[in-house]
């Protein structure tokens, strides 16, 4: 049955997305989606009348909402050499991405609603996705998180330990306690790096830097994330705070926050692509690759995140992509900055390990919709996104679930140049991202038009006032 059409369905339609597995939130079905100014007009069965204009051929291709990517890097400003939005904007379309939200760790970085609007007059005109901010929450000034227009932005980074790009690190118990106190006032949710500086600088002390990749993860172990998501979980119970913690590495982790959540606590968590993809293993035998923060740990904490997965446990997936140079990433294993690219990589490495497991394929594609799409735009207000259905956004990702191919350096599309999933063989490929209802990737053609991405703005007071 039809879900939104017009009284008229003679009426011309701006576009046809005719004949694909449609994932919807009321399940994955056969259909057609029609698409009028933008929008999600109607989602027609198999056989109904489809109205004149444009169509798109999806058969044998799941149509997913346009995905959301909450957690990535394009180095705007300051790191341009790393990362900018043009090449990261068509990462995410390749990627079959439509929706970033951007870190504040960038130079200067994003620490009030001065600089995020700076950033985004430097952003406009570049990117090819819709983009939100996360805010970086400042020790110095917790009080701004009370007073976070949320037209602005809505969430707020905190920074539990250092490394290269981190701007500024709570070391201090009493000013985590109060950043806390202060976005529970504001309605802001943080979203954490999850990992307790103090037990890195006491294991420092003792037994310095590793002079190897394999001495990387025992460098950076698990009781730093298990430590530090410990002590969320109390500051959470105690203020009420909406958080939401960032790529989880370990099983412990994992365990602590389903447990946190189930209590009822307004907990919830991320799972990245590289830490369902790749084991301490590939970082030993590899190198600075996948040498990143937090650290790639052991088997048993991969099966424990895909199971996460699995149970609905996680609530977003992040790709965490966060480019650096080749250059910069051959340092020694000590200086060598964390990081890498992955918005591209993301939900294909994702479908993959789905496929791998035995997943079959509808089921993989819901969680793909839910994972990158009805759990960012629920958590992120991100009105319009994520969703399959009438009056939605028209933002589309066309995947082939069944082409297997191999993945190489030409296909990268981040300014690095590298992926650490050169040499992959991936199940499925997206072949078409559809953006405001136009076509603005295929695998064939190519790229369309200008970057006409939107800064995704909250409602509240005019940003005259904020300003």
């Amino acid at each position: 049955m039809s879900a939104g059409l017009p009284a008229d369905p003679s009426e011309p339609a701006e576009l046809s997305v005719v004949g694909g597995r449609l994932v919807t939130p009321d399940g994955v079905r056969d259909g057609t989606v029609v698409v009028r100014d933008g929008k999600v007009a109607a989602l027609l069965a198999p056989g109904e009348p489809v109205p004149p204009g444009p169509r798109l051929d999806a058969r044998g291709r799941y149509v997913l909402p346009g995905l959301i990517d909450s957690h990535v890097h394009f180095r705007t400003p300051g790191l341009e050499y790393k990362e900018d939005w043009e090449h990261g904007s068509r990462a995410a379309l390749v990627g079959g991405v439509t929706t970033v939200m951007d870190m504040p760790n960038t130079r200067p970085p994003s620490l009030d609603e001065p600089s995020m609007l700076a950033k985004a007059e430097v952003i406009e005109g570049t990117s090819r996705v819709d983009y939100r901010f996360h805010m970086g929450a400042d020790p110095d000034r917790p009080e701004l998180l009370a007073e976070l227009d949320p037209r602005i932005a809505s969430s707020a980074k905190v920074f539990m330990a250092g490394h290269h790009t981190a701007p500024v690190v709570f070391r201090d118990h009493e000013q985590l306690r109060r950043a806390f106190a202060a976005a529970a006032r504001g309605g802001v949710r943080l979203v954490l790096h999850a990992e307790d500086q103090h037990v890195f600088d006491l294991l420092d002390a003792s037994a310095g830097t590793p002079d190897s990749y394999g001495g990387y993860e025992p460098h950076r172990p698990r009781s730093g994330g298990i430590v530090a998501v410990a002590q969320v979980v109390r500051l959470v119970r105690e203020f009420g705070t909406s958080a939401h913690i960032l790529h989880v590495s370990s099983a412990e982790e994992a365990d602590l926050l389903s447990a946190a959540a189930a209590e009822g606590l307004p907990l919830t968590y991320e799972v990245t692509g590289h830490h369902l993809s790749f084991t301490h293993d590939d970082t030993t035998r590899r190198g600075p690759r996948t040498r990143l923060s937090p650290a790639i740990r052991e088997s048993r904490d991969q099966k424990r995140l895909w199971q996460a997965v699995l149970r609905g446990e996680v609530a977003t997936l992040g790709s965490d992509h966060a480019p650096h140079t080749v250059e910069e990433k051959n340092r020694p294993p000590a200086d060598a900055p964390p990081g890498l690219p992955g918005v591209q990589e993301l939900a294909t490495a994702v479908w993959t390990g789905l496929r791998t497991r035995d997943v079959g394929p509808d089921e993989a594609a819901a969680h793909l919709a839910r994972l990158m799409g009805a759990g960012p735009a629920a958590l992120f207000d991100l009105h319009g996104k994520g969703r399959l259905a009438p009056g939605a956004d028209a933002d589309l990702a066309l995947l082939d679930p069944a082409e297997r191919w191999q993945f190489s350096s030409r296909d990268v599309q981040a300014l690095c140049g590298w992926s650490a999933y050169e040499g992959w063989t991936f199940t499925g490929r997206f072949t078409t991202t559809v953006k405001g209802g136009r076509v603005v990737w295929d695998h064939a053609d190519g790229f369309t038009g200008r970057p006409e991405g939107r800064w995704l703005q909250g409602s509240s007071r005019s940003l005259e006032v904020a300003r």
